[in-house]
């Protein structure tokens, strides 16, 4: 891969985004106003829009250098991006179908993650990621394609297709470059069952809402493992399906002192067969007689999420202080990660200056279950190693934390620059392995 073609793109939005300040008047196509990085197309885009055509074309770019410790001291930088080309169309509009709607969307990502051999050990690996947007294979893929349809004005709403479940249950924003920050969390500790965007898998979701503030909703999803292949980006046949996830969810979005909350509680279940992390078919330990895993019937696991805004700032509820907060709690017979948390803030429009621009700060604790660093040791203890600098060692894993402060330029309304420092400690949840501080610069765009 040319990663030079890669920089280059990432310089050429930042000098759009300049020349689209200052020339705003002379070309439609860079105004700093418009939603669009290539402007209303003379007024077809709005025309299309009012038709109930919305196409779009959206890209992400994170770079990241390792300012100081991690596995691996030579520092430099890696480049990662994913570009998502889409088509949303309102099928009311278009055919008369009422409360109908669809979307399709294809993503495609590439470049390399800094975490793979510079922060974390490669016989652990990082638990989270210092740059979220890399992964699942860096290639092509069909990210949605689903039908969703609303009956008895609004109240039931049924959404059937290929997405993934990150999209609809346990929803968090991704605009943290940190993984432990960005996106669905439950998909990113058990992500061997739960696929995060930009996989996608056959999908239905029934929502009802029981009042205008609460809703509760279910789905099932396939479980197959084939879709994370690279080669499967494009796979509609159920072939290689190993079972289903089924996730229940309460969604509660109040309003305090007029400000915006959701607080999502929620449960899934998977009725795939799943190995115990620790046990052997006879119920002693694995790491001691090799015999095979136990086998377990199922899995499953539960989270919280919650996002409250508790300021507006000179009476401008569009600005403010934003509270966030996420757990999760896992099988733990069968997953390596066994509980999550996470909590941070967003204050958005702080200078009066910078009305758009926001920061944030996070902070996140990822823990393995206890039995991963058991059978480990007794691994180690197997083969009569106990030197960690033993190529053959296997790492004993614990916690990792994480912690991510960013500033959010709003350069136009069709570009977003983040630049951020990182902290982690413990990456893999080793404790040989060297507290990293990771540099980074995330980029969202809209074309």
């Amino acid at each position: 891969m040319d990663h030079r073609k890669h920089i280059t793109t990432f310089g050429s939005l930042a000098v759009l985004a300049l020349l689209g300040n200052g020339a705003a008047q002379a070309a439609e196509a860079f105004a700093s106003d418009s939603k669009w990085m290539t402007g209303d197309w003379g007024g077809t885009r709005t025309a299309l829009l009012d038709q109930g055509y919305d196409f779009t074309l959206d890209y992400v770019g994170e770079v990241a250098s390792n300012l100081r410790g991690g596995y691996n001291h030579d520092r430099t930088a890696r480049y990662s991006d994913q570009f998502a080309l889409g088509a949303h169309l309102d099928l009311e509009k278009l055919f008369g179908w009422h409360d109908a709607e669809f979307k399709l969307a294809i993503t495609e990502r590439s470049g390399r993650n800094l975490s793979n051999d510079r922060i974390s050990d490669p016989r652990a690996g990082q638990f989270s990621s210092v740059q979220e947007v890399w992964g699942r294979g860096q290639t092509w893929r069909l990210t949605q394609l689903w039908l969703k349809q609303t009956y008895f004005d609004g109240a039931l709403d049924v959404k059937f297709g290929q997405y993934g479940p990150g999209e609809e249950f346990n929803s968090f924003p991704c605009d943290f470059q940190n993984l432990a920050f960005c996106g669905s969390q439950v998909g990113n500790w058990v992500g061997g069952i739960w696929y995060n965007w930009p996989v996608s898998q056959w999908a239905l979701r029934v929502k009802y809402n029981l009042t205008p503030e609460l809703f509760v909703q279910v789905g099932a999803f396939e479980q197959n493992p084939s879709n994370l292949d690279t080669g499967n980006g494009f796979k509609l046949s159920g072939s290689g399906t190993k079972g289903a996830i089924v996730p229940v969810e309460a969604v509660w979005s109040p309003k305090v002192n007029g400000l915006p909350g959701e607080y999502r509680l929620g449960y899934y279940y998977s009725t795939a067969k799943a190995e115990d992390v620790y046990e052997d078919v006879n119920g002693n330990p694995q790491g001691v007689t090799g015999s095979g895993f136990r086998s377990h019937s199922s899995k499953h696991g539960w989270w919280v999420v919650a996002r409250q805004q508790v300021t507006a700032h000179g009476g401008d509820a569009s600005r403010g202080l934003n509270l966030f907060a996420n757990f999760t709690v896992h099988d733990k017979a069968t997953n390596v990660v066994d509980n999550y948390q996470q909590v941070g803030m967003v204050y958005k429009g702080a200078f009066d200056a910078r009305p758009k621009d926001d920061i944030g700060f996070g902070v996140a604790r990822i823990h393995v279950n206890d039995d991963v660093r058991k059978r480990a040791a007794q691994l180690n203890a197997q083969r009569g190693i106990d030197d960690y600098d033993n190529p053959a060692f296997l790492p004993l894993q614990r916690t990792e934390y994480n912690a991510e402060l960013y500033y959010g330029f709003h350069v136009t309304n069709w570009l977003t620059v983040r630049p951020n420092l990182q902290y982690i400690k413990s990456p893999g949840a080793v404790d040989e392995v060297d507290n990293a501080l990771v540099a980074g610069v995330k980029i969202q765009s809209s074309f």
